[in-house]
């Protein structure tokens, strides 16, 4: 499986860690603590990808970068 980026943070509106995969449209999911959160996105992560194939839609590339990685 690529490695995609993946940001965790805690919201305050659900009372708890979201965790997103921004280069897979509308992957996402929610956990009570960060790790929870991680294991559920990597679980979201692989049945997006298994849904993708299924239904002949390309899988993206990792191409997203949060903006501290980027060189000015």
């Amino acid at each position: 499986m690529k490695d995609y980026h993946i940001n965790i943070f805690y919201s305050d509106d659900d009372n708890g860690y979201i965790a997103d995969i921004p280069d897979l449209k509308n992957c996402s999911a929610f956990g009570v603590s960060p790790d929870e959160a991680l294991k559920q996105v990597l679980t979201a992560q692989k049945l997006w990808i298994e849904e993708a194939k299924s239904d002949g839609i390309p899988i993206p590339d990792p191409t997203y970068r949060p903006m501290i990685y980027k060189v000015v």
